[in-house]
């Protein structure tokens, strides 16, 4: 079996071992798309050919599209080798696996060494949606310290002097796109970010805005704020690196070691504010959810800051603390999962933001019985980890406002985010439960956070003036922990994971017991 298109012509020997093919002319789809692209993709990785491929290939099966989608990388790495062809794998929590073939990508275009094609592509009027996946980093033009990125602020300067075709940054070259668009037709267009970031599209409005207005066109500035929309969007779908038993798994099958594939979970979310200005692809009729901002933003921090991600850092946390390297298992001991539920359930649910269309007790029910104890997702604690300290002010800092600026709400309840927040503290030890140095995940405040606990060992009763400074902090926990009254409740509990080996355990029993 080889992933071509010519290798799908043998349709049975796919289909007997469990392949769900595309059931359309791919071959009339890919001259079509080229002549006429509708839907733009900046950023092929995993969760675009886990999720929006795979929707977009739905649409083409069921007849709702008769047009695919042109993806961009940044630069070729090797040669496309696989007709734009890649192996969808979905691991379900029931124990069953669903194979599939994804085709609905008609054509691959780089950033860098594909300019001439997609500046066509940007020209042609019926282009309706351009969408993104380039995480939350791509859309940054400044670094932590405030100052513009080296290739930004030479592009805004090349851009000042009316050279906005040589930009080199990434933002760059999207917005001098855009102007190419603008000098060619002008026809509407809606520019999509569906990275998991809050308000995603006005991260991507401010970065191509940025670019315009240095440019000092302002007919192009104009043509944007009233023919350019920029919808948020609230993405979720759980798609790890993948993982080697299920590369072994299609070998087994007969395909080569270097076949592409994407393992997921089933379990699936994108909400969409429909602000599309030169129409769009059908995708409500393959499960996407189209709907006003306000609700988008609802279910954003419906997810975020109650539902799931809170849950994700709490497991990552204790998980690396306690040894644990997969979540699904993580969710087999007794202790983690209880803390999770009553994180959950009856720290977050009071506090929680209701979108209306998605049930935020269903969507736990969902989290905490499916899938993070899906044993076939291949996720790690130490990834869930990474920028902890970027994380916790959204994650967590939110419900704790809610509670504060509340009449019915009392953060004298809150006892396990708290203790999240302890556990953290000792994990900037870089020190398990075993006593045994680990290697923290990459965090851009880690080295600064650390500091504050420089000194502290195991057995130790720790001095708690510099934690209890860090806790202060409104830009790494949300709010100022000493002025909300919880500071007091996260030093004891630092305090007793610092007791000495098996405190972690010790302390996580007890609470979520208590």
């Amino acid at each position: 079996m080889i992933l071509t298109q010519d290798g799908l012509k043998n349709r049975k020997e796919w289909e007997e071992k469990g392949y769900r093919l595309p059931r359309y002319d791919r071959e009339a789809m890919i001259e079509k798309t080229a002549a006429a692209p509708v839907w733009l993709h900046f950023g092929a990785g995993n969760i675009f050919r886990a999720f929006q491929a795979d929707a977009c290939q739905r649409l083409l099966d069921a007849g709702f599209a008769d047009t695919g989608i042109i993806a961009v990388d940044r630069r070729e790495k090797k040669p496309e080798a696989n007709d734009c062809l890649t192996v969808k794998v979905t691991l379900k929590a029931d124990g069953s696996v669903e194979k599939a073939v994804i085709g609905a990508v008609a054509e691959k275009v780089y950033l860098y060494g594909g300019e001439a094609r997609l500046r066509e592509i940007f020209e042609s009027p019926g282009l309706q949606m351009v969408s993104f996946t380039i995480t939350e980093k791509g859309y940054a033009l400044r670094g932590a310290d405030g100052e513009y990125l080296p290739d930004a602020a030479r592009d805004l300067a090349v851009s000042r002097a009316g050279n906005p075709g040589e930009a080199e940054s990434f933002m760059g070259r999207v917005t001098a796109l855009l102007a190419a668009r603008f000098r060619k037709n002008r026809a509407p267009l809606a520019m999509v970010s569906m990275d998991n970031c809050s308000h995603n599209g006005d991260r991507l409005r401010e970065a191509v805005t940025a670019f315009a207005e240095a440019w000092g066109d302002r007919d192009f500035c104009s043509w944007i704020s009233e023919n350019v929309s920029f919808p948020w969007t609230m993405i979720d779908k759980i798609t790890p690196a993948p993982d080697a038993s299920v590369a072994a798994m299609l070998e087994a099958d007969g395909l080569g070691p270097d076949t592409p594939f994407v393992n997921a979970e089933e379990s699936e979310y994108l909400v969409v504010e429909d602000d599309f200005p030169n129409g769009r692809p059908r995708l409500e009729e393959a499960g996407v959810c189209f709907t006003d901002r306000e609700t988008v933003d609802r279910a954003e921090r419906m997810k975020v800051c109650t539902c799931l991600n809170p849950l994700h850092t709490s497991l990552a946390i204790f998980g690396c603390l306690l040894g644990f390297d997969r979540i699904w298992k993580e969710m087999r001991d007794d202790d983690l999962r209880r803390l999770v539920e009553l994180i959950g359930y009856r720290e977050g649910l009071p506090a929680v933001t209701d979108p209306g269309i998605i049930d935020p007790r269903t969507f736990i029910d969902t989290v905490v019985k499916l899938r993070f104890p899906n044993p076939f997702m291949p996720d790690t604690p130490q990834r869930i980890a990474t920028d902890t300290s970027q994380k916790l002010p959204i994650r967590f800092g939110e419900t704790i406002k809610t509670y504060l600026a509340s009449d019915a709400l009392d953060t004298a309840d809150l006892k396990l985010i708290p203790l999240v927040f302890a556990g953290w503290l000792r994990y900037l030890m870089a020190v398990d439960d075993r006593g045994e140095a680990f290697e923290p995940s990459p965090d851009p405040l880690l080295t600064a956070a650390r500091e504050y606990v420089r000194g502290i060992g195991l057995g130790d009763v720790p001095d708690l003036s510099a934690p209890r400074e860090l806790l202060r902090s409104a830009a790494v926990f949300g709010v100022d922990l000493v002025e909300a009254g919880l500071a007091d409740r996260v030093c004891a509990y630092f305090t007793d994971l610092c007791a000495g080996p098996g405190a972690v355990r010790s302390t996580l029993h007890r609470a979520v017991t208590e």
